[in-house]
């Protein structure tokens, strides 16, 4: 944490004052779980809070579109976290932590699918609105690709398939990356 506040520091003022925030969300994600029904949600914020530090490194202020994409990062961790939730919910139980997995009872798939289709929606309007071509269009289909794999694995609930979802998003995550570096790279 010192090293990464280090860091920062070289950067705006506006960046440095979101680093405050971002250390107080990484600091309270892991207690969320005790209070707070869906901790992945908080997760998502923790783990895409980056994103409007970026921005606000970048252009010093933090426009709607970060938000947005924020947005769209606490669906996409809601999605593969409450798969990993699945894995463990017995155990969650027995221990009284909440998560999504729980909260959403027998309608977790359901949930996980519409999470997925949020993410998605978001990620398709912010490169509407950025005018990104073709490249970033395959991109986000083999992105839906990989979340309908992961769909055909949680759908079965079993244990061993809801953590390979989990652990698979790494794929959905760099295929959508490769389709807006390439977007961004090949106008």
């Amino acid at each position: 944490a010192l090293i990464a506040f280090a860091l920062v520091l070289r950067l705006n003022w506006l960046t440095i004052q979101l680093s405050f925030v971002a250390l107080l969300i990484a600091v309270i994600y892991p207690f969320t779980k005790r209070f707070f029904s869906i901790p992945q949600a908080v997760l998502g914020v923790a783990f895409g809070f980056g994103i409007p530090m970026t921005y606000a490194t970048e252009l010093n202020t933090v426009p709607w579109q970060a938000w947005l994409m924020l947005l769209g990062n606490i669906f996409w961790a809601i999605a593969y976290d409450t798969a990993y939730a699945m894995v463990d919910r017995d155990d969650d139980i027995k221990i009284g932590i909440k998560t999504s997995a729980i909260t959403f009872g027998q309608y977790e798939v359901t949930a996980i699918v519409i999470c997925y289709i949020l993410f998605f929606a978001i990620m398709a309007f912010l490169a509407s609105q950025e005018n990104l071509n073709i490249w970033f269009w395959i991109g986000w289909i083999g992105a839906i690709l990989c979340a309908v794999y992961h769909y055909t694995l949680v759908k079965t609930r079993d244990r061993i398939k809801c953590f390979a979802a989990f652990n698979h998003n790494n794929w959905l995550g760099a295929v959508l990356f490769l389709g807006v570096a390439l977007a961004y790279y090949l106008k």
